[in-house]
């Protein structure tokens, strides 16, 4: 039987990362022999998750899980709530999940969720019941060893604890394991919130450094203005870096002088977007890509760097702080062009890691300063970065060809050890 997913039609999420996976094959050696497993996802779940809504109709709102792989231990990533979310993009998703925890050799397999559904449009009270049913309604795949969700796109710590209570309640303990980037009295980890964020400046600071550029007085636009741009932009900032264009829902702002994050960030959360600051030019959203800068950060929605866009980048230095930001052919573009990319599945993989110390402090209720949390993540980002950089340059490849080859080696190599059941 021939699955659609396995060959998709178009330039989709899953389309780029079967291309980055048919790109690494030639660098595996004999582990290649084992490289249609990770085409092709062990688990998707496609549920149906129906609430009453506040004006007493019944919606109906479609929800996913996929598990990419379970090869080298429980699935892990996070739960989006978004009104184009798919199952395709979902499988994308989990899919980087997978080479993302094995390239900073994380015990985990990859996973990832999603609900269709514009969660502005719901009021709190609906917003839980949503969470509600689609915890209970995953709940058969999920568990602190089989699956362990995360906040992502339009989720949060509040959803998480909506989550670990629903699936505790429903196996009949107190389960803080089961999620991840829960409140901190629930047994979330400091520094979770900024994790990523901080992995974007930290791969960030030490790309810079590869090449030659002095983080000082450096020249930042930012697309996305969530905990992941915010927290990046608010790092660079501290590095003496110069915000100067930052785009998000809302619209673009730019500013070449710098933007004050301590007004800006402020401003953002209280009026909800970027859109309005006093201090900054608002331009044309496509303007974004046309601003003269040293690091561009995306940090949004897959599929935002274009052939065309790439083309147009002024900026030295991409660092991908959302997933699948740049597509197959802006990355050949980006490459033609020598704009280095640090790529999407060792970018930010600061929140996962931190997610992973969170996961383990839960078991052993034991719980490290925020200072301790920087520190491991730090050591452990620096440590997975060199080794890609090593492989990058031993072969002759792309950074995001580079870290697949880590990643998928170790992933194949507990595949073959494993073997196949039955």
């Amino acid at each position: 039987m021939t699955l659609s997913y396995v060959h998709p039609t178009t330039d989709s999420p899953w389309g780029t990362y079967l291309a980055q996976v048919d790109r690494v094959l030639p660098y595996l050696g004999p582990l290649a022999r084992w490289g249609e497993t990770l085409k092709r996802p062990k688990r998707s779940l496609i549920v149906d998750v129906p609430i009453e809504l506040d004006n007493g109709t019944i919606a109906h709102f479609e929800g996913y899980r996929v598990q990419h792989s379970l090869t080298r231990g429980p699935g892990k990533g996070g739960v989006r709530y978004h009104p184009d979310v798919t199952l395709e993009e979902v499988m994308a998703l989990s899919a980087w999940m997978s080479i993302k925890n094995a390239a900073v050799n994380l015990p985990y397999g990859g996973a990832k969720g999603g609900i269709r559904v514009d969660p502005k449009k719901l009021s709190q009270k609906e917003l839980e019941k949503l969470t509600r049913r689609y915890t209970s309604e995953i709940g058969l795949i999920i568990g602190p060893h089989q699956d362990i969700p995360a906040p992502d796109v339009n989720t949060n710590a509040q959803i998480m604890a909506w989550m670990m209570d629903t699936y505790s309640m429903n196996v009949g303990a107190t389960a803080t394991g089961v999620v991840t980037g829960k409140p901190i009295h629930l047994g979330g980890s400091l520094g979770r919130v900024k994790a990523t964020g901080r992995g974007v400046f930290v791969t960030g600071r030490e790309a810079a450094r590869r090449i030659g550029l002095n983080l000082e007085g450096a020249r930042v636009a930012v697309q996305g203005f969530g905990n992941v741009g915010s927290s990046a932009a608010e790092l660079f900032g501290q590095a003496g870096a110069k915000i100067v264009a930052v785009q998000d829902h809302t619209g673009t702002i730019i500013n070449p002088k710098g933007l004050d994050l301590a007004t800006l960030v402020p401003h953002a959360k209280a009026t909800g977007g970027v859109a309005g600051f006093a201090e900054a030019e608002k331009i044309d959203d496509e303007a974004f890509w046309d601003v003269a800068c040293d690091i561009v950060i995306p940090a949004a929605l897959e599929n935002q760097i274009t052939a065309a866009r790439a083309a147009r980048l002024k900026a030295r230095l991409v660092l991908e702080g959302a997933n699948g930001p740049t597509g197959q052919a802006a990355d050949d573009v980006l490459a033609d062009r020598g704009i280095l990319v640090v790529p999407d599945v060792i970018c930010n993989a600061g929140g996962v890691t931190v997610s992973y110390f969170e996961w383990v402090q839960d078991f052993s209720s034991f719980f490290w300063t925020e200072d301790e949390i920087n520190v491991k993540l730090d050591k452990i980002m620096v440590g997975a970065l060199k080794n890609i950089w090593d492989t990058a340059d031993r072969h002759k490849i792309s950074l995001r060809t580079a870290t697949f080859a880590v990643a998928c080696e170790r992933i194949l190599i507990a595949r073959q050890e494993r073997g196949l059941y039955p």
